[in-house]
C-alpha cells in the first residue's frame, strides 16, 4: 500500500520550482506514534483522492515547542519555534494545515509573536472546505446508522472554537451523532494536555481519560471520534481499561472519512 502514497517534501517541490497549495504539519505523534501515524496516512489518502498539491517538510520539520511551553519550559519552546519559522519563511509558506490540535494552536496562535505568520488550519476544518467545494464527496454507507460520539479537544474546541467542522463530517457520513453530557464549550479534557501525555498522574479517586471514556460510553456509541492524535490515544486507553475494545472502536475523523471513500 506505501507505493500508492505520495508525499512530496518542500525540499523537492522547491527544486523544481513548484509550490503546494498547501504545507501538510504531521507533527511529531503523526511521525512517530504508530497509531497517529495510520491518521496521517488518512489524510494524505484524502489529499491524493482530491488532488490538492501539498507538501511535507520531511526531516526539516521539528515538535513546534507546545510541549515544552506547557510543561514551563519557554527557553526551549522559543528555539524550537524560531527553527521552524526560519524553515517556514524560507520556503514562503502560506497555508499550513495539521491534524493535531496542538500543533494547530500553537502555529496559529504562538508562532506570529515570533516572526511566523501563516494562515493554520486543522484538518477537520479544511476537509469541511474540501466537501463544500465539491473535491470529496464522502458517498458510501459505511458508517449509516452507527452511533458517534465526538469527543472536543481543548485547543480545538475552548482554546480555539472550533466545535462544527467535525461535527459537520459525522453528520455527513450519515451516522447518528450522540453527544456526550460536556461537550463544545463544556468539554473535558482527554488528559493529555499541558504536557501530561508524558508524565505519570498525579494522586487522585480517577484518571480523567477514564473519567471522560465513561462519558464517551454513556451515549451508547459505535465510535468513539476524535480529532486529535493525545486524544486517540487516551480515549483507546480509557476503553481497553474499560474492556470494551471489542465493541467500540476510537477513530480520527480523517479515518472516518477515508473508510467512507474507501482509500
Amino acid at each position: 500500500m506505501a507505493d500508492t502514497i505520495k508525499v512530496p517534501t518542500m525540499a523537492e517541490m522547491f527544486a523544481a520550482g513548484e509550490r503546494p497549495e498547501v504545507l501538510f504539519w504531521v507533527g511529531c505523534a503523526g511521525s512517530f506514534d504508530d497509531r497517529a501515524k495510520k491518521i496521517t496516512k488518512a489524510f494524505v489518502k484524502i489529499l491524493n483522492k482530491a488532488n490538492i498539491s501539498f507538501a511535507v517538510l520531511g526531516t526539516e520539520e521539528s515538535c513546534t515547542g507546545d510541549p515544552a511551553k506547557r510543561a514551563g519550559n519557554e527557553f526551549l519552546f522559543q528555539m524550537q519555534a524560531v527553527t521552524n519559522i526560519e524553515v517556514l519563511n524560507a520556503y514562503e509558506i502560506q497555508k499550513i494545515v495539521t491534524t493535531c490540535p496542538h500543533c494547530f494552536n500553537t502555529l496559529k496562535n504562538e508562532y506570529p509573536g515570533l516572526g511566523g505568520s501563516y494562515e493554520v488550519v486543522h484538518h477537520t476544518q479544511f476537509l469541511k472546505e474540501l466537501l463544500k467545494e465539491g473535491r470529496i464527496t464522502m458517498e458510501g454507507g459505511t458508517f449509516k446508522g452507527k452511533r458517534i460520539t465526538f469527543h472536543d479537544p481543548c485547543y480545538l474546541g475552548r482554546a480555539n472554537g472550533i466545535y462544527e467542522a467535525p461535527r459537520e463530517l459525522i453528520r455527513k457520513l450519515d451516522a447518528e451523532l450522540v453527544e456526550m453530557k460536556s461537550c463544545k464549550q463544556r468539554g473535558l479534557c482527554c488528559g493529555a494536555g499541558g504536557a501530561q501525555m508524558f508524565k505519570e498522574p498525579e494522586k487522585g479517586n480517577k484518571d480523567v481519560n477514564i473519567e471522560r471514556t465513561e462519558q464517551a460510553l454513556e451515549t451508547t456509541p459505535d465510535i468513539i471520534a476524535a480529532g486529535c492524535p493525545f486524544c486517540n490515544t487516551m480515549m483507546t486507553d480509557g476503553v481497553k481499561h474499560k474492556e470494551r475494545e471489542a465493541d467500540i472502536k476510537v477513530m480520527d475523523i480523517a479515518e472516518l472519512i477515508a473508510a467512507a471513500e474507501d482509500l
